[in-house]
Parts: C-alpha cells; structure tokens; sequence
C-alpha cells in the first residue's frame, strides 16, 4: 500500500515485531559447524584435522580464540600425530583423506580399533566407500566399526536411502556382490528406493486415500505437497508420484509431520520386509558367516556341463560358532535395566530370560497398527507382536533372579561352541537354479578361521529330497532321522519318511500345543507303531498317529529301518 504521495505505508507494529526479532537471532551464539564443534569440545592438542582448510578459528589455552594459518604440510603432521596416538580423534575430508591410509596398521604405535563416523555421507557413493575404505585395510590389528551419523529429523532417511542404494549398486558392478559396497551398514528397510518401499507408498496412499492415516488428512497433505492424488471424480489416480518425488516434497513439511509421516510409511517398509525375511525370499546379496570351523560330512555331485566340464555340487556341512553374547554390562549400558518401558522377562516353558523394550508398531495393509516389541536376548534379537507375548509363556521375573538367569546364559554359551549342519549347492549354479527351492534364497560365504570358504546357496533340508529327485538322484534323498525331525520342527513342512511304508511326518497344532504327526501309516500296523513307541488321540471320530516331541529321533530311526 502506499500514500498520495507514492511513499509506502508502514504498519508499526509490525516493524517493531521485525526489529525484535532481529535482535533475538542476533543475540544467539553462532551453531558452529561440525568440525570446529569437535575441535572446541576435546581441543587441538587432541583432535588431529586432515582437510584442506588454509586457516581456522581455535581457542587457545587463555580460552580466548585466535586465527591459527595452516600450511599444506600441517595435514603431513597431524596424520603422524594420530597414527603415533599422540592425538586419539582424527577428522578429516575427502580432500585430506585421499591418497592417506589410517588404519590400525600393524606398523605403527597407534593400533586401537578405530570408530569410523560418517558425518556427512553426501550424495557420492564411491566418495563415501573411499573415506570408509581408509580405516579398514590389510596388515591392520583389528577392523574397524563403522557407525553413519544421522539426526532424529525422518527426512534424512531420503539420504541415507539414497547412499544405501548406491553403494549396493556399487559393490554389485565392482566385486559382484551387493554386500561388498554397503559393508552391511545398512538394513534393507533404510532402502527407501526398493521394491518393498515403493509397494508400501501405493499402500500408503491408499489409506491417505481412505482416511485411515492418523498423521495427515487427504487435504492436508494435496495442500502442502501440492501433490494431487485425488482425481476430479473423487477417485484416485492412477498415476500416482513417484517416490522420490514424494520424499522431496516430505522433507519440506515441518518436522513434527514430516516424522509421524514417515513412522507410518516406515511402518509398511519393515513389515513387508519382515514377511520377506521370515518367507525366505528376502534377497540380501551374499551374506558372510564367520566360524571357528567347518567340515564336510558328504559331498553330492549333483551335474556336470557337458560343455565346459564345471561340476555343481551339494554338500552338507558342519559348522561349529564361537558364540559371543550379550553381557549384562553391556546391556545396562546400552538399555538399562531399572527404567519403566523395559521389561524383564522369563520364559517358563524353555527357561530362558529376556529385555522386552517398546518396538515401533508396523502397519497392516487395513491400516490397523500392530503393536510389536523386541526381545533382547543373549544370543539373539527377535520381534514379538503384543498379541503373540499375551498368548506365550513370557512373564515378568524380579531383577535378582532375572540377572542370575542371564548369566547363567551368557556363562553357558561362552563355554560351548555352537555345532549346526547345513546343505550348500555350490560350484555351476546356473544351469541348476531354476532346480533350487524358489521360497528361499539365500547365498552364504562360509569363512572360517583358518582362511578356508566355501560360496554356494543355501539348501533347506526340507528341501534337499525334492532337489535330488527334480536331478535324478534318488539315492542321495535318504536323510537321517534327526534331520527330518529337526526340518519338520524348524519350518512346520511335511517331510516323507523313507520305511516300509510311504510316511509322512508333519508338525500338528492340537489342543494349543505343537505335535508330531504321522500320517498315510496303515491301520493293520497301528500296535505296531504303537510297539515303536508312537501314540494315538481319537479327535473328531478319526484316530492319529503321533511321535512323542522328547523320543522323535529314536522312534523315527526305527520306523525306517
């Protein structure tokens, strides 16, 4: 607005607002970047800086800051300050950190494990597996552990996902393996770019659609986004935004909604991913499993190319695992043991203990959240739904005896070493791939101590009579009967049983507990089944045949002998 005379009109107010305001952000102290952030809270004479910075700002031992010059040969001597362990922090760029090693190489005086954090990834994978590949070389005392830095704002997750992506991408072209590049930094959830991610955005929109979303209503979000949805019909649209599209545009919401945004769309990620895992057909690259040792019990030549004279081969092996469990130290240090949201569990069927912390809540297609928790035991970590802890043998034990059972755990399994089979389809895999079982896939590096490897895929053992038989080889489908029982207890599939007759052994629920079942036995046969040691239940008018749980091995033996 303006005057007669052209001047514009002023509203007082709100200059006096304006001015106010100035002097506030004047008054706050500088944020200082994260660097001299470091360097002001542990000090130069501990902090070594390898950058290409030519000049900085320090605080000097008066605690007044001073304009410290840096010559080009200042790099040279910090790296041999840290490398020496006068100076135990090292900082440093992409500038100063190409064409330098700072690992715990064996050579210097500085060996302690190095903590690799990555403030800044960027945008760049091959920048970030070089800073990354500066820590972890050879002839070095020990790796290093590498932990990306992130902040409680969702919205970085598009960055994160972004350098997840690209660094399984670039382990794929340089070493064949998708593992190679992200060096297992990363969950395949962090992947917002997957084919789980973009399943879970239609998702998403669908109940954005519905209004079935509790973080942001349909026109709430058309109208900050500016994304349209919502067709002219009232329907939804078939081309919906792609899904970086749409992170962009997320990370430009305030950051209260942009994080209950994502809790939910992060929500259907994990659950997707977590039926996948727990199907088997999670595809995780090759994962690398480090034992003590292995041994190969029986070795099956399963083909042979005719052209080249590559052989495919499956064997069967046994591993033995130097098990490491979680200390109680380390898990009042890490959870806490005393707080309220934690709490302390005992299992009085198999008598073994557990953490049980508040977990996020995935998401059902319906749009109902699913209440879950996750179970911190020594050995292991497992999610439990809040329905599946009301229906277990999960109860609450008091912190004395909770303390003595964990240690009893952790004592027990720090004397023993864990000794498991496993069948490997390695060598030609190609030509026999469509041979492999299709539910689960799996490729494993099996590494042990001694330097020896073996690369092949996983073969259940379920699954092992069915890829003999799809290869012609009846002969090697015959497995022992603690292998059969194992595989029936382990993934609830039926299993024949190679015996006089065409058997049958399955996993049963009955009256709320889980049996053995035999089934296609011959009713003329029934006492002497029964003479084997197997029992029967009339349910429903219909007699069955069961094998006691505790005695399955030696009664299977003799039934198939």
């Amino acid at each position: 607005m303006v005057d007669e005379h052209g001047q514009p009109v002023l509203c007082r107010s709100a200059i006096a607002a304006r001015d106010r305001m100035i002097e506030q952000l004047c008054s706050l102290p500088p944020i200082a970047t994260a660097l001299d952030a470091i360097i002001e809270r542990f000090g130069v004479d501990a902090v070594a800086e390898v950058t290409s910075r030519s000049r900085r700002l320090v605080v000097g031992r008066d605690g007044r800051q001073k304009l410290q010059s840096r010559s080009p040969r200042a790099n040279i001597a910090e790296t041999h300050a840290f490398m020496d362990g006068n100076k135990r922090i090292l900082v440093f760029s992409d500038a100063g950190g190409t064409g330098r090693s700072y690992h715990a190489d064996l050579a210097v005086r500085n060996q302690a494990r190095r903590v690799h954090f990555l403030l800044e990834p960027g945008w760049r994978a091959d920048a970030a597996i070089q800073g990354l590949g500066r820590t972890n070389r050879t002839n070095q005392a020990s790796a290093p552990l590498f932990r990306p830095v992130t902040t409680d704002v969702r919205g970085e997750r598009r960055f994160i996902s972004t350098i997840a992506r690209r660094l399984d991408s670039l382990g794929a072209l340089t070493r064949g393996q998708r593992q190679t590049g992200g060096q297992n930094l990363f969950d395949p959830s962090d992947n917002l770019e997957s084919s789980y991610a973009r399943e879970a955005l239609v998702r998403w929109f669908g109940l954005l659609f519905m209004g079935k979303l509790e973080a942001v209503s349909l026109s709430r979000f058309q109208e900050l986004t500016g994304l349209r949805i919502e067709a002219a019909d009232g329907s939804l649209v078939d081309d919906l935004p792609s899904i970086q599209r749409w992170l962009n545009r997320i990370l430009a919401l305030p950051i209260a909604l942009q994080n209950a945004i994502f809790d939910e769309f992060i929500a259907l990620v994990e659950a997707r991913v977590d039926a996948a895992r727990q199907a088997g057909s999670l595809d995780l690259g090759v994962e690398s499993i480090a034992v003590e040792s292995f041994e190969v019990i029986s070795d099956t030549l399963l083909r042979t190319d005719a052209t080249s004279g590559a052989t495919t081969h499956l064997l069967e092996l046994e591993i033995a695992r130097a098990l490491k469990p979680l200390t109680l130290k380390r898990l009042g240090e890490h959870f806490g043991l005393n707080t309220a949201r934690h709490r302390l569990m005992h299992n009085a069927r198999s008598g073994r203990v557990a953490l049980l912390v508040p977990a996020r809540s995935l998401l059902s297609d319906e749009g109902t959240r699913i209440a879950r928790f996750e179970m911190i035991r020594p050995l292991k970590r497992t999610h439990i739904a809040a329905e599946q802890l009301a229906e277990s043998s999960w109860e609450v034990v008091e912190l004395p005896e909770f303390e003595r059972l964990w240690q009893a755990e952790v004592d027990e399994a720090t004397s023993n070493c864990k000794r498991e089979r496993l069948h490997l389809a390695t060598g030609l895999l190609l030509p026999v791939w469509d041979k492999l079982p299709s539910d689960y896939v799996r490729v494993s590096r099996i590494a042990a101590k001694d330097g020896h490897s073996l690369l092949g895929r996983e073969v259940p053992v379920h699954c092992v009579p069915d890829l003999c038989r799809a290869l012609g080889l009846e002969q090697a489908s015959v497995l022992s009967a603690e292998d059969i029982v194992q595989a029936v207890v382990r993934s609830g599939r039926p299993m024949e049983v190679q015996g006089r007759e065409a058997l049958t052994l399955k996993r049963s629920l009955v009256n709320g507990a889980q049996r053995l079942e035999l089934a296609g036995w011959s009713a003329a046969r029934l006492d002497w089944y029964k003479a084997q040691g197997c029992f029967t239940e009339i349910i429903r008018y219909q007699t069955r045949l069961f094998v006691p749980t505790d005695q399955a091995n030696a009664i299977l033996a003799r039934l198939t002998r």
